[in-house]
């Protein structure tokens, strides 16, 4: 499971930088939204990989080593709430900047052909 998670992470971050070299501006805006995914998956996987571990702690428990961490979820629940408002917003300052300069390149600069 943790071989998977990290091959994952990996994957997500490296296409992430791969898209935010292109000169294209939506290209940049969907390699910043995969290194984010990228960043929610590792906090994620911080909070101790469990499968089938209650949420709840409960009196006359073993140890609180058997429940799952809440913390990480939280924070990437977060993430992404803020993930998704801040993609929006990028969206809409690169359809101005595409009216305002006639080209969507992250330069502002039209195509050589």
């Amino acid at each position: 499971m943790e071989a998977v998670i990290a091959f994952a992470i990996g994957i997500l971050c490296s296409s992430g930088i791969w898209l935010l070299l292109r000169p294209r501006t939506f290209e940049v805006i969907i390699g910043l939204s995969l290194i984010s995914y990228a960043v929610n998956l590792f906090m994620f996987a911080m909070g101790r990989l469990k499968v089938g571990a209650e949420p709840i702690l409960r009196s006359g428990s073993i140890g609180i080593s058997w429940y799952a961490d809440p913390l990480p979820q939280a924070l990437v629940l977060t993430a992404i709430v803020i993930g998704f408002a801040m993609t929006a917003l990028f969206l809409v300052v690169m359809l101005a900047s595409r009216g305002f300069s006639g080209t969507d390149h992250v330069d502002g600069k039209k195509e050589e052909d």
